[in-house]
């Protein structure tokens, strides 16, 4: 198991300081402090330094930590600041950049998860791979797509990309970010993920790499239900559907408390009958974490990744 985070080569992001279940992040020009389960730490700094940097701090409502609301509240906004703003993001590997539209959202997120960097990574270093193994232009599947760093990521290294996402605001949202990005060209589909895999696996139609980050739960666009526990299996069995026998990669990416690294992976070599030491593919799993100026890392997410 790796532990991976975004590397200081990212200008417009800064994870500052974490603690007493909170943490303080830069994005672009602004201060942001937002509410962090996982941080139960104390903080490094002093409550006072916290509050002569946050330009604003989501405060949780009423139905937070509740079954369906557990991210609902407010931003209490603490110094001027924009609405919405882009940030960019540049990595080491040439041609790997793109721009993000943010804003504050009544969930607490703001349009980009961060930690998730080393998973564009990935994705991008995989997709040129494809490209170097004779597959000029490799088709990208993205599930649960949000808005959409990891589409961008394999768009930006040539890829024939399809998002999908069941709400069709953030596609709307996924879409800016492609403009900003000044890239075009990519799929965009509102529709429920799992009904979308069963029907591409009876068209008999392959992905080259598939990217999926499926909610603890959710609600497809014509009320189909879903729940990380009772659906992840299928969803995975699926996938294993409709991705290339050879020459493939797949990423999925798990935030739910209750799962670990070795569980994600377990779940993989199941869903795509990975048993033995098969020198034909490479699986591997770990976490995704944000490591604070002070030294400390804050694990966010796992991941499981396989290459074939």
């Amino acid at each position: 198991m790796t532990i991976e985070n975004p590397g200081e080569y990212w200008k417009d992001y800064q994870i500052v300081d974490s603690g007493n279940f909170e943490k303080l992040e830069r994005f672009g020009n602004y201060y942001l402090a937002r509410p962090e389960p996982k941080a139960l730490w104390d903080k490094s700094m002093p409550e006072s330094q916290w509050n002569s940097l946050i330009n604003t701090r989501f405060s949780p409502g009423a139905g937070f930590a509740k079954a369906g609301k557990e991210d609902s509240g407010t931003w209490e906004r603490l110094k001027k600041m924009d609405d919405q703003w882009l940030i960019h993001y540049k990595s080491p590997q040439p041609g790997l950049n793109f721009s993000l539209r943010l804003g504050l959202t009544s969930f607490k997120h703001v349009g980009v998860f961060p930690e998730q960097a080393a998973n564009w990574e990935y994705i991008y270093r995989q997709t040129k791979a494809l490209q170097e193994a004779g597959i000029a232009k490799p088709k990208i599947l993205n599930l649960f797509a949000y808005t959409g760093a990891a589409t961008l990521a394999a768009k930006a290294a040539g890829a024939d990309v399809t998002h999908l996402d069941s709400v069709r605001q953030v596609i709307t949202w996924a879409r800016e970010n492609m403009e900003s990005s000044k890239m075009d060209g990519i799929r965009w589909i509102v529709e429920d993920a799992m009904k979308f895999a069963r029907r591409e696996a009876k068209r008999g139609n392959k992905y080259d790499g598939i990217i999926l980050d499926p909610p603890a739960y959710g609600h497809g666009p014509d009320g189909e239900k879903w729940k990380l526990d009772e659906c992840l299996f299928d969803m995975l069995e699926c996938v294993a559907g409709i991705l290339s026998p050879e020459k493939s990669f797949m990423v999925l990416n798990l935030y739910s408390n209750g799962y670990s690294a070795l569980l994600g992976e377990t779940l993989a070599r199941e869903a795509f009958r990975l048993h033995g030491n098969d020198k034909a593919y490479e699986l591997s799993s770990g976490e995704l974490a944000l490591h604070d100026k002070f030294g400390k890392d804050l694990p966010l997410s796992i991941f499981v990744r396989l290459k074939r």
